[in-house]
């Protein structure tokens, strides 16, 4: 090789160790660049977040204390109510024994007088059974007294009032009763028994017929057929005299009903004495 050649490269190399040079600076002015952005980026950041722990640690400690607070106003209240509530407690079986008391004593009152109000009323009623004794020994002397008058007046309770004269006769009430007014003489007396819903019994110159008999009531109703026309006694009672007139001298008969049954009359027929008149079944 030549001198010329030598001092023609030597140059060309000159100008390639600058440029790697540049580079090499530039890429280190680069490098230092991004390392100081990032410890900046790096060291702000943590300042930022050590901010915001710290105000997030006071904003804990603030909670913690108002829970604090809030915990103790708790217990101070529980404190109260429970003190009141034992307050009340006392007060309501203080009350209640007392109310208790109150009513047993009101309820041994009222034993009392309910006793003495027995006691005074056994007493009256035992006085007024006493009087009512004293008075039932004077009625039952009454009684007997009245029962020998009523026994001499025995003849004339069995008078009774006839339905068409007003006036007083005697009449029978049993079979013995009719027998004793037989043996007097003064009048003639049938004796029959009347059916409901037969055909007219004859007795004498009249016929009797049973329309109804009420047991109970001892009321009965019955037709008396005589000078061809009916007479009808409607709602008459046992023992009653029923008269009526018939015959051309318009003779008094009478009619007596001593037993009242069921569809079924007994009884008799008292007409004027007559040796003519004779009884026909």
């Amino acid at each position: 090789m030549s001198t010329l050649e030598v001092e023609e490269q030597t140059p060309v190399r000159t100008s390639g160790i600058r440029k790697d040079t540049v580079l090499r600076y530039v890429l280190l002015i680069v490098a230092a660049s991004y390392v100081i952005v990032s410890l900046y980026v790096i060291f702000d950041t943590r300042n930022r977040f050590i901010s915001v722990v710290t105000a997030q640690n006071a904003a804990i400690g603030k909670l913690q204390q108002r829970q604090s607070a809030m915990e103790d106003d708790l217990k101070a209240s529980d404190q109260a109510l429970a003190k009141q509530l034992g307050m009340t407690q006392r007060e309501l079986q203080a009350a209640y024994a007392g109310t208790k008391a109150e009513l047993r004593q009101k309820q041994q009152v009222f034993e009392t007088r309910l006793q003495d109000q027995q006691t005074e009323a056994i007493g009256q009623v035992t006085s007024q059974v006493a009087e009512v004794q004293g008075e039932i020994s004077g009625a039952k002397k009454e009684i007997a007294a009245t029962r020998t008058d009523l026994e001499s007046t025995k003849v004339r309770l069995d008078r009774a009032i006839g339905d068409l004269t007003g006036q007083s006769s005697l009449i029978a009430r049993t079979r013995e009763d009719l027998e004793e007014l037989r043996h007097r003489g003064d009048r003639s007396y049938y004796e029959f028994t009347l059916y409901k819903g037969n055909s007219p019994t004859q007795l004498s110159t009249v016929r009797l017929q049973l329309k109804k008999a009420d047991a109970k009531k001892n009321k009965f109703t019955l037709n008396v057929i005589a000078d061809d026309r009916i007479i009808e006694k409607k709602d008459r009672g046992a023992a009653e005299p029923l008269q009526f007139y018939t015959g051309r001298n318009r003779q008094l008969y009478e009619v007596v009903i001593f037993a009242v049954e069921k569809n079924t009359v007994t009884g008799y027929l008292s007409t004027p004495k007559s040796p003519d008149l004779t009884a026909t079944r």
